[in-house]
């Protein structure tokens, strides 16, 4: 059953491919505004964020920005097959515009390493693509339940050399030593982690469970951090790439101070687009014991 489930979503992924990024952006969006307009578990969750992460929106701006959020996430769903099946410099060929990227080649020249930090904002395939292809690079990953399509995902996102490595152990070790060799380590730092490398920590002012690897690489190592996103630009231009430095603090020892330098640095890039931030993710799930669950107001988290 799970080769049959593989063979169809490869099959669903290539027929996709096959679009233009205007056509594929196109399908995408109004598939998100469906979505939003049935008013499901996305449009809720999507509302529910919103609302609490940006109290200072009007009850008319924060209907508006869930609207667009999920017209974006379904554009950034009907992006991956592209980025998963076009040609590397067709892809790369969507970048329009730069900003940043200084940083980080500054970085770099430190021979310390970089972590490089990829919120689920924009486009974050292309973002792995385009580092990829320019530096000695690893990605941290969540393998999915089907093996087979565990196999794909690491040999599309691999193509241009990049080491895609599970959040276990030796995963951790490969990414340490990818950085003590001067080169880039790529994380997803706005999910909500498991296991006991974790602290609570404010998000858009609500405490919430948040990953500590990311403090702990950069004590072990020494690298550098920057914080990185692929806007996605209208009518279906491509992409403008933007490199910032990440909040002071984020490599502290403190666990609890260097979580909170972490969600400020997602929260600063969050703000530059807010439209284009997967909204629809229960990044507030994970509050601390006796806390509200905001999705579940009848119930707390434990």
């Amino acid at each position: 059953m799970s080769k049959l489930k593989y063979f169809l979503i490869a099959g669903l992924l290539r027929i996709i491919s096959l679009l233009p990024l205007g056509a594929a952006q196109f399908i995408g969006k109004w598939l998100g505004l469906l979505a939003w307009s049935l008013g499901g578990k996305s449009r809720k969750v999507t509302d529910t964020n919103i609302r609490l992460c940006l109290p200072e929106l009007s009850p008319g701006q924060q209907r508006q920005l869930s609207k667009e959020s999920m017209a974006h996430t379904g554009m950034t769903a009907a992006e991956i097959p592209l980025m998963w099946e076009w040609p590397v410099e067709k892809c790369l060929g969507l970048i329009k515009e730069t900003q940043g990227l200084e940083l980080v080649e500054k970085a770099l020249a430190s021979g310390n390493g970089l972590i490089l930090l990829a919120p689920h904002l924009g486009n974050w395939e292309l973002i792995g693509l385009l580092f990829s292809s320019r530096y000695k690079m690893a990605a941290l990953y969540s393998p999915p339940n089907i093996k087979e399509f565990e196999d794909y995902m690491i040999r599309v996102r691999g193509r241009t050399g990049s080491e895609l490595v599970r959040g276990d152990r030796r995963g951790l070790v490969r990414l340490i030593e990818i950085l003590k060799e001067g080169g880039v380590a790529g994380i997803l730092p706005d999910q909500s982690p498991r296991g006991k490398t974790n602290a609570y920590a404010p998000f858009f002012g609500m405490e919430v469970r948040t990953m500590t690897l990311v403090s702990k690489l950069a004590q072990k190592t020494g690298a550098n951090i920057l914080i990185t996103y692929a806007e996605r630009l209208p009518n279906a231009e491509g992409f403008r790439i933007l490199v910032t430095e990440a909040e002071p603090g984020i490599e502290n020892s403190d666990p609890v101070v260097g979580a909170t330098a972490l969600n400020l640095s997602v929260e600063k890039v969050v703000r530059m687009a807010p439209e284009q931030y997967q909204w629809e993710y229960k990044r507030l799930r994970h509050r601390p014991p006796g806390s509200q669950n905001p999705y579940k107001p009848d119930r707390v988290c434990e």
